[in-house]
């Protein structure tokens, strides 16, 4: 989808303030309420826009701890890849994945609440994943930065 000056607009008012009411985002952004309405329609339907998230503290809920993991697995075939991505989107404490080239085969971003807690992540989820040959777990020591803002390349427009 070619996005224009107002398609960025829209983006960017979304992504610094996501509960923005229709009303108060055309004004903002110089639209009427139904072309901006429209509009949103057509990022949404196209899937530029994702969804309407709320972002949660995971210190705040108690889970203290980020942990990055490296998997390898036993090979990369389609159906060792399909039973990997399904048994990892059944992991609560895994907040993203990511398949990768290099090294390694994931990358996982995983909230515990404290060591312990990562110990039964790692042996009650982690090792019981089906095709795994080899997990690295590192630990976060300090949050330095997690976007939401995504700059958007004006070039778009």
């Amino acid at each position: 989808m070619k996005l224009d000056r107002t398609d960025v607009a829209i983006l960017e008012a979304l992504q610094a303030e996501g509960r923005l009411p229709n009303a108060a985002l055309a004004e903002r952004i110089g639209l009427s309420q139904s072309a901006c309405s429209r509009r949103l329609d057509i990022l949404e339907r196209e899937g530029v826009i994702r969804g309407y998230h709320a972002r949660l503290s995971n210190s705040a809920l108690g889970h203290k701890m980020t942990a990055i993991v490296h998997i390898s697995l036993s090979g990369q075939f389609e159906k060792t890849l399909t039973d990997f991505e399904a048994a990892v989107k059944r992991c609560p404490n895994i907040l993203s994945c990511h398949l990768m080239s290099g090294e390694y085969d994931y990358v996982l971003r995983i909230a515990a609440k404290d060591l312990a807690d990562y110990e039964r992540i790692h042996r009650d989820w982690l090792t019981a994943m089906p095709h795994v040959t080899k997990i690295n777990s590192s630990f976060a020591l300090r949050e330095v930065i997690d976007r939401t803002h995504m700059g958007i390349d004006p070039d778009l427009a």
